[in-house]
């Protein structure tokens, strides 16, 4: 080998571990933009959030959905069993007290209620197990009509302003025609590591369905296609609840307030409301 040989073989050999050193650096860099990060680890993004304000909440409230409407603050409250303190209801929550001035009461022997959800005037409401939702009008909450839903049960509910969006505790969202309330479609939705199951309850915001996992303190971002774009740690929430009442469950509950930005969070049998600010 000649020198200017030598030299270029030397020059290639420094080269190439500098190269892929710099490679190395870009994959391991973490992605700040739009108030997320993103690892190597996990491909889905983390989303910052920060906590504006907390509000008190019903303690025998076991919350099942939350969405703001005409400037107010809507949850409804299944009724397990062993907890003969809850009701199976829909109403206004008093932010000033965390009580639920009720509007819809479904005999609780009867009708578990599950998530709610507003669209064209009207307040829809799901059932867990009995596999039948409600329509009542969302002035005077009379009820207009009932209909059946394909899956065994009913959990979380939104709407993208044409569709209802139900969940049913496993990784599927069902679409339903708002007139028909017959379903138009369905998504499977997935993480990079496989299915997300037990999605519960639902909000639609900017394009995005965010929903509760069950039994998890996360709240997932999922794109329209399905995929899971991003997740939000609540566990510094779930442990404040936990701190102040005991009996407190699961996380549950996800509501824009379009008025603020905010979005409220809570939990089942939760002391408190939380608002929170995020990029969405």
């Amino acid at each position: 080998m000649n020198f200017s040989n030598s030299v270029r073989a030397l020059r290639n050999s420094t080269l190439l571990p500098i190269t892929l050193c710099l490679l190395a650096a870009c994959d391991k860099r973490s992605d700040k933009d739009n108030g997320t990060v993103k690892s190597p680890s996990d491909a889905v993004a983390s989303i910052n959030y920060s906590v504006v304000a907390t509000h008190p909440h019903d303690v025998t409230s076991f919350t099942e959905g939350l969405q703001v409407y005409g400037g107010d603050l809507y949850e409804s409250s299944g009724a397990p069993d062993d907890l003969p303190q809850t009701s199976s209801v829909a109403g206004i929550v008093d932010l000033t007290e965390g009580v639920i001035h009720k509007k819809v009461i479904l005999d609780k022997h009867r009708y578990f209620a599950e998530g709610i959800t507003f669209l064209n005037n009207k307040l829809f409401l799901l059932t867990y197990q009995t596999k039948v939702g409600f329509v009542y009008d969302a002035r005077t909450f009379k009820q207009l009509r009932e209909f059946n839903f394909p899956s065994a049960e009913g959990w979380g509910m939104t709407t993208d302003g044409t569709h209802l969006i139900m969940s049913d505790g496993t990784n599927r969202l069902t679409y339903l025609d708002s007139a028909s309330l017959k379903p138009v479609k369905t998504i499977n939705v997935s993480d990079n590591k496989g299915p997300v199951a037990n999605l519960n309850e639902l909000e639609y915001i900017n394009g995005f369905i965010y929903a509760n996992v069950y039994t998890t303190h996360y709240i997932v971002k999922i794109d329209p296609s399905g995929k899971v774009v991003g997740r939000i740690d609540l566990t510094s929430l779930v442990q404040d609840a936990r701190s102040k009442n005991s009996h407190a469950l699961e996380l549950n509950g996800i509501a824009l307030d379009p008025a603020t930005g905010n979005v409220y969070v809570t939990g089942k049998l939760w002391p408190n409301i939380y608002a929170i600010k995020f990029r969405y």
